[in-house]
């Protein structure tokens, strides 16, 4: 097991630290709660988790707040396209058009290609693309992205020329899935993912289990952002009432779901990840892990800082693997320091646009440096 820290006083000193800046992002209203947690594959580091689920209501968060993860979701896509690779059921290196006939872009790109983001599938503003929990029975994933790709049916760069990242890949990817499996992406991610890690679903899903436990999705009123948003959602329809500095979003899901529909507990998140750290884990075999976290190369041989859905980078000289996952709402982030053997979640219920790389303020405590 990790020691946090070295000593006693440096201890509680680097734990005031988290506590200070994490307390400052509700006492500032940049969020109105957030939940943080470092650990190993065995146990909690250290845990952080304060503010409100419901503002109005002044309900606070605790471990069984559920928010919407977003892009965190494209992990478990990609964990369970090579799934099917480890089962010998598809080869990544293979053209996504051999498994998919009806893929509308060039024959050569193939299911390594979407994962790692280097495809030329263009990346088309998604924030529009969501619909109502109230509308999610009658709603058609397919119908919707069939118009989707039909608009946006032009690569923007050759196959490996560069990194460029497409939420439109991952709905191909989705669709892989279910072409392969014979099941739905849902069914798929229940049974190969979340049962094997003893999760329920009222921990995680890709609906909202129980609204009374669901953080409520937040956009600072007096923002930039919040100007513009009227240009790229119906806010009569979305954005519900104001709540202080904040106006809240009515309850919604991505119409994407295998690029970011997953909405599930911190705590989940945490089970996730401490099954990755662990050698010869419930979810994928040590070789195939190898080639989720092997970094992508252009055919010019540049690397990308991408590798299959997970972002590499460094942290004070310490490699390590993440994701973001933003939109209306809702930002989050998840980590993994391989050499380190820890890992690492962070869930707002704010709005985020961007990769933040809000751990690297976070993380740096717990990497004795």
């Amino acid at each position: 097991m990790m020691t946090f820290l070295s000593s006693c006083n440096s201890q509680t000193a680097k734990m005031n630290e988290i506590e200070t800046i994490l307390s400052k992002q509700i006492e500032k209203n940049k969020t109105p709660s957030v939940q943080y947690l470092i650990f190993n594959k065995d146990s909690i580091i250290y845990q952080f988790s304060r503010g409100f689920a419901d503002i109005k209501n002044k309900k606070k968060v605790n471990e069984n707040t559920t928010y919407n993860a977003y892009s965190v979701t494209k992990t478990f896509t990609a964990l369970a396209i090579l799934q099917l690779a480890e089962q010998g059921k598809i080869d990544i290196e293979q053209p996504v058009i051999n498994y998919l006939p009806e893929f509308p872009y060039q024959s050569e790109i193939t299911i390594r290609q979407l994962l790692n983001h280097s495809s030329g599938i263009p990346n088309p503003i998604p924030l529009s693309w969501i619909h109502l929990a109230d509308e999610h029975k009658s709603f058609n994933r397919n119908i919707f992205f069939n118009q989707i790709l039909t608009k946006n049916n032009k690569t923007k760069s050759k196959p490996n020329e560069k990194y460029a990242y497409s939420n439109l890949g991952y709905v191909l990817l989705g669709q892989l899935i279910e072409k392969i499996s014979k099941i739905s992406y849902e069914e798929f991610i229940h049974s190969n993912i979340l049962q094997p890690l003893g999760i329920e679903n009222g921990e995680m899903d890709f609906t909202i289990a129980e609204t009374n436990q669901h953080a409520k999705g937040y956009h600072k009123k007096y923002s930039f952002s919040n100007a513009i948003l009227g240009f790229m959602i119906d806010k009569s329809k979305f954005v519900d009432t104001t709540e202080g500095k904040w106006n809240s979003f009515n309850n919604l899901y991505v119409n994407g779901i295998s690029y970011g529909g997953l909405i599930g507990t911190s705590d989940v998140f945490v089970k996730y990840i401490q099954e990755l750290l662990k050698p010869n884990c419930k979810l994928i075999t040590d070789e195939y892990k190898k080639i989720l976290f092997t970094e992508n190369l252009t055919n010019q041989g540049k690397p990308t800082g991408m590798c299959l859905s997970w972002f590499s980078g460094q942290l004070y000289g310490n490699q390590y693997f993440a994701h973001a996952g933003g939109g209306g709402g809702y930002y989050c982030e998840i980590r993994v320091y391989p050499d380190k053997g820890i890992g690492s979640v962070i869930m707002f219920n704010r709005t985020g646009m961007t990769d933040e790389r809000f751990l690297d303020k976070l993380d740096k405590y717990a990497l004795n440096e």
